[in-house]
């Protein structure tokens, strides 16, 4: 029989997965894999178990939401770990599943995996830390890991979005450095993200033709603080139209590699999680680090 890594949050999202549990692992089972089930039971646990149960897997599959696959991923990193990695999205956002078109009916999902094609994607590197789809700062940032796991179960996605809503009267303009191949941007932002990602947050949705997870590039989005009704004016078309060069409050283009200097105690979330700050960070793309099981009739 293959062997097959299977990690799950039985947490994540409204705990909607839990009852799916027994028809996951015996679909699995009817396609000769072999489960080897992991259920995490708090921060890093994805990580700890897949670096230690991922090498010498022909599958490993992690179910939760984007905090789960980060952590499935960071562990595979770290072990080495070369197989191919099922997703089944059962989180409050799953932004990841969003941007690949990822089916979020569990079944499906667990469908889909078995019946897909490996196809490879990038990663970030965050100094010692990776992310899956976004590193990000600033405003509404902070809902996606201060939101209590009980509200997201009870209200899903728009538990971050009153919570971010929350945060406007807190929202203090950063003042960030980011040196890249081509251009070094310097001024104060109230928000950033370096992605690798078309939907990030559930809020903020980038053109699905200009990025791409599998290019070797990352998109970096930096927003200053408007000044007034007509530069906000201006904000929310470039953001709705999707022509983000169009608006001076907007910096938005693509990186291989990033030099951060930011406030030392400025935090920062990776899919979703929280990452203390640091003076000097540097990102960079991890060309094709992973390979992920996706059915070849769902277009990225």
């Amino acid at each position: 029989m293959k062997k097959m890594l299977f990690i799950m949050n039985p947490f994540a999202g409204m705990r909607r997965a839990n009852r799916y549990l027994s028809d996951i692992i015996s679909l699995f089972n009817r396609a000769d894999y072999e489960v080897n089930i992991r259920m995490t039971a708090g921060t890093g646990d994805a990580a700890n178990f897949a670096e230690a149960h991922s090498v010498g897997m022909d599958l490993v599959v992690c179910c939760g939401g984007d905090g789960t696959l980060n952590e499935t991923i960071t562990g595979m990193l770290r072990a080495g770990a070369t197989a191919p990695i099922g997703y089944i999205p059962a989180g409050s956002t799953n932004d990841f599943a969003a941007s690949l078109k990822l089916s979020t009916n569990i079944m499906q999902a667990a469908q889909d995996i078995l019946e897909g094609e490996a196809t490879f994607y990038d990663v970030g590197r965050f100094g010692d830390r990776y992310f899956s789809y976004v590193a990000s700062f600033g405003a509404f940032t902070k809902s996606s890991y201060a939101t209590p796991q009980s509200v997201k179960n009870a209200l899903g996605h728009t538990a971050y979005v009153l919570e971010g809503i929350s945060e406007l009267s807190q929202i203090r303009p950063l003042h960030i450095r980011m040196e890249m191949e081509n251009e070094t941007v310097e001024d104060d932002f109230i928000f950033g993200c370096i992605s690798n990602s078309t939907s990030i947050g559930g809020v903020l949705t980038l053109d699905p033709k200009i990025v791409d997870m599998a290019d070797g590039l990352l998109e970096v989005f930096l927003v200053r603080a408007p000044r007034n009704l007509t530069e906000i004016s201006e904000c929310i078309q470039a953001l709705q139209s999707q022509r983000y060069n169009d608006c001076a409050m907007i910096t938005f283009g693509p990186a291989r590699k990033i030099r951060v200097s930011a406030p030392e105690t400025m935090p920062w979330t990776l899919d979703g999680e929280k990452y203390d700050g640091q003076a000097e960070i540097e990102v960079e793309n991890l060309h094709h680090a992973i390979r992920l099981m996706k059915r070849v009739d769902t277009h990225a």
